[in-house]
């Protein structure tokens, strides 16, 4: 099983009511998928808008289901920032 730790960051953290917990999933489709299912509608809408790091790489348009997690890594979930 591959274990390591999501990171939520300014909205996302809002709507799922934690700064950080674990996965247990191979993939990032699957780890969101399950982070969806614990969090409910509001925090989808949220991670629907989000961009992601897994392990401080961007991961860009790349389709979840390909983005393999590792052991002990690090999913950086982030919503869109304003800035000024």
């Amino acid at each position: 099983m591959t274990t390591g730790t999501i990171r939520y960051w300014a909205a996302a953290r809002d709507a799922a009511g934690t700064a950080e917990e674990q996965y247990a999933e191979p993939t990032l489709a699957a780890a969101l998928t399950a982070a969806r299912d614990r969090h409910g509608q509001g925090f989808a809408q949220v991670l629907d808008r989000c961009s992601f790091l897994v392990d401080d790489s961007p991961v860009g348009a790349r389709d979840p289901a390909t983005v393999k997690l590792s052991q002990g890594g690090t999913v950086e979930v982030l919503p869109p920032f304003a800035g000024g």
